[in-house]
């Protein structure tokens, strides 16, 4: 079993495509939230992510990790994969 991967998007965001490239580079499998002009998915996802309310905002078994930004320097230190093989109890 793999861990819960789960990744607020909207379509517009150029960052959302990039962040999604990277999981599926991974061969992960995540639930995207399209949240589009939704502002009440948008307080649910700001209430996760600690008030962040940019795109992407991505999750790992409920740990926030933040946008892509912070995945792909979680890539780039190695410390990515591990948050991937960790399963959520």
């Amino acid at each position: 079993m793999t861990a819960k991967v789960e990744i607020y998007t909207w379509t517009y965001c150029p960052f959302c495509p990039r962040a999604k490239s990277l999981l599926k580079s991974k061969g992960v499998e995540f639930t995207e939230y399209s949240i589009d002009g939704n502002e009440d998915a948008r307080a649910q996802m700001a209430k996760r992510a600690n008030g962040r309310r940019t795109v992407p905002q991505i999750f790992i078994n409920d740990q926030h990790i933040g946008g892509f930004d912070d995945i792909s320097a979680l890539d780039k230190q190695g410390k990515l994969d591990e948050l991937l093989k960790e399963v959520a109890i």
